[in-house]
């Protein structure tokens, strides 16, 4: 899916991440890029609805990554790499819990692309961007 798109309130946002969702596959990565407040966690949000998730889906800035399950033998993982300054110089086991063969991860902050993609398939690279009050351009390539 190859889109751009305005989106005109987080309704609209989430609809797109929904919409970029029922076109993954298990083990496939999303990256989603974006600056503060861009939108990016309710892009996210709209995607992990239309995959089953059923809790809430907030931002894991401060824990690296959250894993939610989907009512069936597929999970979903969220990550926020906002706080990892050098991917490659992590432990690579950091990923290893949230990029998996059974898992959908949408990764936030996605710099170090190839220490993700060591792990997974990137089947989509997501841009938000802030376009004036409740607006955003989403890019999805």
């Amino acid at each position: 899916m190859r889109c751009r798109q305005e989106t005109d309130d987080p309704r609209e946002t989430e609809a797109l991440g929904a919409r970029l969702a029922r076109a993954l596959a298990p083990g496939d990565v999303v990256l989603v890029a974006g600056e503060l407040g861009a939108g990016k966690t309710t892009f996210v949000r709209g995607a992990c609805r239309a995959l089953g998730v059923s809790v809430p889906v907030t931002s894991p800035t401060f824990t690296i990554g959250q894993r939610y399950p989907t009512g069936g033998p597929l999970a979903v993982s969220h990550l926020d790499l906002f706080r990892v300054a050098d991917l490659a110089a992590e432990e690579p086991d950091l990923l290893g819990d949230y990029l998996r063969a059974d898992t959908i991860a949408f990764v936030e902050w996605p710099d170090g692309e190839a220490e993700i993609a060591a792990f997974a398939r990137i089947a989509a690279r997501v841009r938000i961007e802030h376009a004036g009050g409740n607006r955003r351009i989403v890019e999805i390539e």
